[in-house]
């Protein structure tokens, strides 16, 4: 493995903590900077494609300071991340990933991203995100549908 890749590897690696840590925090502007002006992110009830519509899925179902409504804290853990790089400026991703809020588990699923790297260094093309399933009575059970 050239030095490279395994640079692009840990950089990818880093992008996606800096995803959850900014997202479970509220920091919105500093999240949406780890996407592509193109990006793409596909959820179980849509696509939203570009930054400003990014923006309006997560300011629609979270609000800042790492909080949900109703005062819930929120973590996103992630695990099994496995990258397959394509060339020095692209690469692919998947992991799987679970939330817990001060409640416990809250709901799970998998990632599925495409990487490009920029001139501010790797961020998200794409990322797909699905829901294996929730807790009965959990924040995201009657919010977000497997």
């Amino acid at each position: 493995m050239e030095t490279w890749e395994l640079v692009a590897r840990e950089s990818i690696r880093d992008l996606v903590a800096r995803y959850n840590a900014s997202g479970d925090a509220g920091r919105f502007e500093t999240m949406l900077e780890l996407f592509t002006d193109d990006a793409v992110l596909v959820v179980p009830d849509g696509t939203h494609q570009g930054r400003e519509n990014i923006r309006v899925f997560f300011e629609s179902v979270a609000i800042g300071n790492g909080r949900r409504p109703g005062g819930r804290l929120i973590r996103h853990f992630t695990a099994t991340h496995q990258i397959d790089v394509l060339d020095p400026d692209a690469a692919r991703g998947r992991c799987y990933y679970q939330v817990l809020t001060d409640a416990g588990l809250d709901h799970w699923g998998r990632y599925v991203d495409r990487y490009r790297r920029t001139d501010a260094g790797w961020r998200f093309q794409e990322r797909q995100v699905s829901i294996d399933g929730t807790v009965p009575g959990g924040w995201a059970a009657d919010r977000l549908k497997p």
